[in-house]
């Protein structure tokens, strides 16, 4: 089953370079989420590139890590923040390669951390980066308190 999740958080407040759908500069990344595994799509253009026509590989970091947070919003049921990231670079994204592909799915998760691995796919599914991302995970009541996390439910509304 495959489920749309839903951006909970005050759209005018969240500016997020990730996910702040009113951030003129960001990526505004949205998601769904298929059988445990977080899914993600997003158009490269000419503001994200480093080398002329390829993208930035911090850009690259940024959508893997931006995934592993919401797979730790709406898979796991809180926040966390990243406590350190492993990245492979297996292929250049190219600006004018289409759409890549972002997923991430849970390796193990302990009592305080969650080892994430994420990747992301060009359009003709080939892997160019990959991750394994260490997220410290806050129990639910702190999230919510300092973070602002909305609670897991928030995060789901409907099927697609």
């Amino acid at each position: 089953m495959i489920r749309k999740i839903i951006n909970p958080f005050d759209s005018e407040l969240n500016k997020c370079f990730g996910c702040g759908p009113h951030n003129p500069a960001g990526l505004k990344l949205q998601f769904t989420e298929c059988n445990g595994e977080l899914l993600t799509s997003w158009q490269p253009s000419e503001y994200y590139q480093g080398y002329p026509g390829v993208l930035h590989g911090g850009i690259i970091a940024t959508l893997l890590d931006e995934t592993a947070a919401w797979f730790t919003y709406a898979v796991i049921g809180t926040a966390g923040v990243t406590y350190a990231m492993n990245i492979r670079y297996h292929k250049p994204v190219y600006i004018n390669g289409g759409e890549v592909r972002i997923t991430a799915k849970l390796i193990r998760k302990e009592n305080k951390n969650a080892l994430i691995m994420c990747q992301l796919l060009d359009k003709n599914n080939r892997l160019c980066a990959e991750a394994e991302i260490n997220y410290f995970l806050y129990p639910v009541d702190i999230a919510k308190e300092r973070y602002k996390y909305p609670g897991k439910e928030l995060f789901y509304n409907n099927e697609v």
